[in-house]
């Protein structure tokens, strides 16, 4: 798969026709024929759709009374229709028996879906078929994507991080750009300092001993931690807003954006006695922090032996903490001056928590963890008695007591996905291949499940729908399932079709 340096800005991109490839594409549209035909026999759950915007062309921030500067929280609309079609397929069939290829972040508009591809930020158009040279727009950077943020702001942009060069074996990463998602302009770019990883073990990237920068959005501020301490920068100009450093022995590693900025810092014992191996060696702290001037409002100390901690939400502040062991045991509710509210207790997991954990310090991406209307929804853990089943449990902010449950019903399972106002957008997948798959709204105030839309997926696209390792977002009435990496053909196959991104939508605009 190629991305190289991006082409001319006053050249179209090749077009599909072009492509040698294409007499495999049209192989796979048959493919995708007889599963459609199948579904239909089934009660006609996928369209396929090859062309035309499905979704509402409504920017859903206005009805929120959200501004351009603000960071997106959209309340998606019923469809009227519940039958889904393929909205967006991004798709390859030329990686090389071997290949890796990294894909970080996906971000989705009424219009465009973009994605980090190496050193290269690609946005392709909803509602066709692409493969690599078929982008909307293409934005090369100096070097890799080396952090990111799921954030997208009111006027759809974001940010990411990127090494300096390339080319040199020890390229820190220490730049940051900030981006039009709709048309792939750069509006402006910043390089910041760099710490190495500190006593212990450390979080060093790639080659190099850097401390892991990372990046999040506020409002009208992009807030980078690079170890020694994080920037605020005004997100119109990209100008430093103010920038604070980290006292030793503590580091800041990591930040929570949204309606509020929570920064992240590990600390390192300097008890001589205790093992730098140990996991009394390092504690965390959480800090809330006033995105126009820097300064700290409060602090939260973590308790001894906590081995990891995450910010699924950052107002109301809720933290995903990993207490004596490697999984998350617990979730912190905390009030507005930093104190412990309520604790959740995941029950030996009984219940379970996703928080993602990779080599992007993306602290606040917990992709089945919704935080809203006063409750956290997590899942059950997978029940298997008879057919295989779960539900999705609401715990009080307030209080920590359970409050809604919603089961799956034998032979499916539910994920929670995101909030969409007061009510929780979940993935109920099908288990037994013969019921379809389908985006639902949760209603906690009446206890009631609507369908958005149900659909079926090919099945070299179903491992797309593993939330904990991939991305999935919902935005503008279709759901995208997308990888956060790539694998060429192993073994003695010499080629092989790789599903890249795929998108749902219903068959008929949002209703009213």
């Amino acid at each position: 798969m190629s991305f190289g340096p991006p082409p001319s800005m006053t050249q179209p991109p090749p077009r599909a026709e072009n492509r040698e490839p294409k007499r495999g594409r049209k192989a796979l549209a048959g493919l995708l024929a007889v599963v459609v035909a199948v579904g239909l026999a089934c009660g006609g759950w996928l369209l396929w759709s090859e062309g035309g915007d499905t979704a509402s062309t409504d920017k859903t921030r206005a009805a929120d009374a959200q501004g351009p500067l603000d960071v997106r929280e959209t309340v998606e609309k019923q469809p009227a229709s519940t039958v889904g079609e393929m909205a967006f397929r991004f798709s390859v069939d030329d990686m090389a028996p071997g290949e890796h290829v990294e894909m970080p972040g996906m971000w989705a508009t009424d219009r465009i879906l973009a994605k980090g591809v190496n050193k290269t930020l690609v946005g392709m158009r909803i509602g066709t078929d692409v493969a690599p040279g078929e982008e909307e727009w293409r934005l090369g950077l100096d070097g890799p994507i080396c952090g990111y943020t799921r954030h997208v702001t009111g006027d759809h942009r974001t940010a990411v991080l990127f090494r300096a060069n390339d080319q040199e074996e020890d390229a820190y990463c220490n730049q940051v750009a900030f981006v039009d998602l709709d048309d792939g302009r750069l509006v402006w770019e910043d390089r910041f300092s760099y710490s190495v990883a500190g006593p212990g073990p450390g979080m060093a990237t790639g080659r190099s001993s850097q401390d892991r920068p990372s990046v999040t959005l506020t409002h009208d501020t992009v807030a980078v931690t690079w170890g020694g301490g994080t920037i605020g920068y005004d997100m119109e100009k990209g100008t430093n807003r103010w920038a604070t450093k980290a006292t030793a022995p503590c580091q800041d590693m990591g930040a929570a954006g949204g309606r509020a900025l929570l920064v992240r810092q590990q600390c390192w014992s300097t008890d001589e006695s205790v093992p730098d191996e140990s996991w009394q060696h390092v504690t965390y702290k959480v800090r809330k922090v006033d995105p126009v001037t820097g300064r700290s409002l409060w602090t939260y100390s973590a308790a001894k032996g906590i081995r990891d901690l995450s910010v699924p939400s950052s107002e109301p502040a809720v933290l995903a903490v990993a207490g004596g062991d490697t999984e998350i045991t617990d979730l912190l509710s905390l009030d507005d001056k930093g104190r412990n509210r309520a604790t959740v207790s995941l029950r030996n997991g009984a219940y379970v928590a996703d928080c993602a954990y990779t080599d992007y310090l993306v602290i606040d991406d917990c992709p089945t963890v919704a935080v809203g209307a006063g409750q956290v929804f997590i899942r059950s853990k997978d029940q298997s008695e008879k057919q295989v089943s779960n539900w999705i449990i609401g715990f009080d902010l307030a209080t920590g007591n359970t409050t809604k449950k919603f089961d799956s019903g034998p032979g499916s399972l539910l994920q929670p996905l995101r909030m969409s106002g007061d009510r929780l957008l979940a993935l109920r997948l099908s288990n037994d291949h013969i019921s379809p798959n389908a985006l639902v709204s949760l209603d906690p105030g009446k206890d009631k499940e609507t369908p958005y839309f149900y659909f079926d997926l090919p099945s070299e696209g179903e491992p797309l729908t593993l939330t904990n390792e991939n991305d999935v977002v919902v935005q503008d009435g279709r759901i995208f399932f997308g990888a956060k990496s790539a694998n060429g053909p192993s073994g003695e196959q010499k080629k092989q079709w790789t599903y890249l991104v795929l998108g749902i939508g219903s068959s008929a605009a949002a209703g009213p």
